[in-house]
């Protein structure tokens, strides 16, 4: 099939204008969103190529940055597709291997142009050390899937109804399914309120929550309510309080667990973490705590690799110290003998296992349980969780 020139000279103008008008000051698909609706001229397949071309672009983090633009561009197509106009047209030898395994196109690439995937990544040297450096780097080239949790209970329906209509999923577990990335769930109204969308090493943590009948507990950073709604799934009589320093974010979890039809918890609190949490919750104390702290978010960047290129050491150093602030404020409102779930989706041994042993030497926490949740190995983010027991 005859290359469209015109067509592809577009749809890199359309990525040359979306790029240079990108500040970096809010994520890339917020951005993409106000530069479509700002710019009406542009069909379907320009939005979709401009969007391609710019999550492909930023894919390569600070690997090439000696190449020209458009050349640039070539070579994230060539590792990120397995078929592009753009790379027949300005490197045709390239586009004979593009259907190639990524490992393959990367070798390629590191004898044409020094490619060094080491470039890819920043602070590669802080990395938690159980990570697989060269297989984590290189899933920053493959767009993570769609992963959704069932609700328990509604598995059969779920499934059936996706087998009825033709669509391909995996199943991880009975409840976790993951779907082509893209993949349209509002298209199925009758599903609604049956899943929730979390990703796969989100969903693992569960694991790290073991909660007894009618405890009660502390979703300490509840953001979007995820974990919250997973624990009640699971523990439906649980006491939960959640907390957040944004009102904005406790309506927005209000709305979800309504969607979900889950019983909104009866506690809801603005608490900020990193002052005095006496003040507004006095001398209590809860049977469980989960601390699912403000943190980097690189193990997400397969997602969001615009943000590869804003990351610098000092920014993890600062993450790092607010994790223990709000740790040190937040651990003296659980019970002796009682876990605190300490939680990131950071992949930088700074914010997980630095943390987990300041926690140990400072105030005598025993880990009962930790890990570095691969994502990586399944097309999903990368977590980190720990399971610590309070001992004096």
């Amino acid at each position: 099939m005859a290359i469209n020139e015109k067509r592809v000279a577009q749809h890199v103008r359309g990525f040359e204008k979306a790029l240079s008008g990108y500040a970096h000051n809010e994520p890339l698909s917020r951005y993409l969103t106000r530069f479509f609706k700002e710019n009406k001229q542009m069909g379907s397949s320009d939005r979709k190529m401009t969007s391609r071309f710019i999550y492909n672009y930023f894919r390569l983090g600070h690997a090439l940055k000696e190449q020209n633009l458009l050349d640039r561009l070539c070579y994230a197509e060539f590792l990120c597709e397995s078929d592009s106009p753009l790379v027949s047209l300005n490197f045709p030898e390239l586009a004979d291997e593009i259907s190639n395994p990524l490992i393959q196109k990367i070798q390629l690439l590191e004898s044409k142009v020094s490619f060094d995937s080491n470039q890819i990544f920043p602070l590669l040297e802080n990395l938690s050390e159980s990570i697989d450096k060269q297989s984590f780097l290189n899933s920053h080239f493959v767009q993570p899937d769609l992963f959704i949790r069932i609700k328990r209970g509604q598995e059969d329906f779920v499934k059936s109804t996706l087998d009825q209509n033709d669509i391909a999923y995996t199943a991880f577990s009975s409840n976790t399914l993951s779907l082509p990335n893209g993949f349209r769930l509002q298209d199925f109204p009758k599903l609604e309120g049956k899943f929730e969308v979390q990703d796969f090493s989100s969903q693992k943590t569960i694991e790290f929550m073991e909660a007894g009948e009618k405890e009660n507990w502390w979703d300490a950073c509840a953001a979007s309510g995820g974990k919250a709604l997973m624990l009640l799934d699971k523990y439906p009589n649980l006491n939960l309080l959640v907390s957040d320093i944004r009102l904005s974010i406790l309506r927005n979890l209000n709305d979800r667990f309504d969607k979900a039809e889950v019983r909104s918890p009866r506690r809801q609190k603005i608490l900020d973490l990193t002052a005095d949490t006496t003040e507004i919750l006095g001398n209590e104390e809860f049977d469980g705590i989960i601390l699912d702290v403000p943190c980097t978010g690189s193990g997400t960047w397969g997602r969001t690799p615009e943000m590869i290129q804003q990351m610098t050491k000092q920014k993890l150093q600062q993450f790092s110290s607010l994790q223990k602030t709000i740790a040190s404020n937040v651990i003296k409102h659980l019970k002796i003998g009682k876990p605190l779930v300490y939680m990131t989706c950071s992949v930088y041994a700074e914010e997980n296992e630095h943390v987990v042993q300041y926690l140990v030497e400072q105030f005598g926490f025993k880990i009962e349980k930790m890990e570095l949740i691969k994502g990586y190995e399944y097309k999903a983010d990368s977590m980190f969780a720990a399971r610590l027991i309070r001992t004096r």
